[in-house]
């Protein structure tokens, strides 16, 4: 554990330029069902806490963008185009929480 800066920098890799030849090097091969390049890393964690923490907190941040919107209407204040945004913006918020809570991707993963 520890914070980004605590740990050791990865070294960064450099592709040193084409020299300059007459003759071309030939391309190569790569035998048939190996792999082109290794497989990355995925950028963000994937794990179940990760997936709760990041989820609920969207659906919570969604919710209150939504509620926030709906309390002049409460108050009786007709809502106005920047009302029916923001519900919908809240809406939109709290169903990207719903979608990283499921993990669709994973649902369907084969293999």
């Amino acid at each position: 554990m520890g914070s980004f800066v605590s740990q050791p920098l990865e070294p960064v890799k450099f592709v040193a330029p084409p020299e300059a030849t007459s003759t071309p090097k030939p391309a190569q091969v790569t035998a048939p069902g190996a792999p082109a390049s290794p497989a990355q890393a995925p950028l963000f964690n994937n794990c179940w806490s990760c997936r709760v923490l990041s989820g609920s907190g969207l659906i919570g941040a969604g919710g209150y963008v939504y509620w926030m919107a709906r309390k002049p209407m409460k108050l009786g204040y007709p809502p106005g185009p920047g009302t029916i945004a923001q519900m919908i913006f809240g809406i939109s918020i709290a169903c990207w929480g719903v979608v990283i809570l499921s993990d669709p991707k994973k649902a369907f993963r084969t293999g």
